[in-house]
């Protein structure tokens, strides 16, 4: 993801199991920090028999998932159950600048190694408990997992189909931009607060609020509808400017059961694509000329393009509009993702 290390030098320790942790310090490990993973005996973390393949099995090797989001990080064992377990840590904790955990509030306390008992073996260290309701609170200590801290947060609800009912993303959303992506960002905002002679400091990371903190569009509309009760209609799906409501941000199904993605929002790409579709009659038919999202004309208009765009394949619609620069997108496969170019030039995964 970069071609430099500006965390070179930075040692973290990364208690963290599953998915938001881990992909937290696999950040931190592409941007140069020395990440050092540290499991219990045993089993370890539970990623290393989640979607595990026979293959895998077989070989004795870990899932593809654990390989993935535990890359570039350096491994051990160490029982924190035991004194030695806890004394070793202590002495890593001495030597080190962030520590990552993702034990629910209260586990690394009882066992003596939460942020309090380790700032006195080490006063600048970062410590980010990542936990899905946060260290306190009526529901500090429930269990959950990424659809749950999604439906708590209101933002499940926004990812309804045309009946209401909410889609299953297989993108874990809450545990990657909730817990990964905050926990990174607090977390150099921590070292940079330390690299000016300050403490270090304990992070209280909840998924569930941080997510809840990224549904901006939803928190509009519902500011919007203390003075304008309708705007709340816009929360449903198929009513609201980005979820189906508006013709020119919509996905539409192409001649050979693919689907085209547009996102023509401005009103330049709706030209361009109006004009290349040969109706110059749509180009006055835009959210930002007063089209109503999710009325009757955005409505027929999105029916109009569905019959349009069910004419031809996905690629003839690709060959005609991508080179026009019309927010026009093919809808791949996640195999189709890894192969296409834009990933390919650069060697990402």
């Amino acid at each position: 993801m970069t071609t430099h290390a500006p965390l070179q030098g930075l040692r973290v320790l990364d208690l963290t199991r599953l998915l938001p942790g881990p992909v937290a310090t696999l950040r931190l490990a592409e941007l140069g920090a020395d990440v050092l993973k540290i499991e219990e005996p045993g089993a370890g973390d539970g990623a290393r028999s989640m979607m595990q393949s026979a293959a895998d099995r077989a070989a004795g090797k870990p899932s593809a998932f654990y390989r993935l989001v535990n890359r570039g990080k350096r491994e051990t064992r160490l029982d924190l159950k035991t004194e030695t377990g806890c004394t070793v840590l202590r002495a890593l904790v001495k030597e080190s600048h962030v520590l990552v955990e993702s034990f629910r509030p209260g586990v690394m306390a009882g066992l003596g190694l939460d942020y309090a008992s380790l700032a006195k073996v080490n006063s600048q260290l970062v410590y980010c408990a990542i936990t899905g309701y946060g260290a306190h609170g009526p529901f500090a200590h429930r269990p959950g997992h990424d659809i749950n801290y999604l439906a708590y947060a209101g933002v499940l609800d926004q990812m309804a189909a045309a009946d209401g009912k909410p889609v299953i993303p297989n993108v874990q959303i809450a545990d990657i931009l909730g817990g990964a992506s905050t926990a990174v960002a607090q977390i150099l905002a921590a070292l940079w607060k330390v690299s000016r002679g300050g403490d270090g400091a304990f992070l209280d990371i909840s998924m569930t609020h941080a997510i809840r903190a990224c549904n901006i569009v939803a928190q509009a509309s519902l500011d919007n509808a203390q003075n304008e009760p309708t705007a709340l209609a816009h929360l449903r799906a198929g009513q609201g400017l980005l979820n189906g409501g508006a013709p020119c941000y919509n996905v539409y199904r192409t001649a050979d059961e693919r689907w085209l993605a547009l996102g023509a929002l401005e009103l330049k790409f709706w030209e361009r694509l109006c004009r290349a579709l040969g109706r110059e009659d749509w180009t006055t038919r835009h959210w930002s000329l007063g089209q109503a999202t999710g009325g009757p004309d955005a409505a027929a208009l999105t029916r109009e393009l569905a019959e349009r765009f069910a004419t031809q394949p996905l690629s003839a619609w690709l060959e005609l509009l991508e080179p026009l620069e019309c927010c026009v997108s093919p809808v791949l496969s996640a195999e189709e993702a890894r192969r296409h170019m834009l990933f390919a030039e650069n060697g990402a995964e």
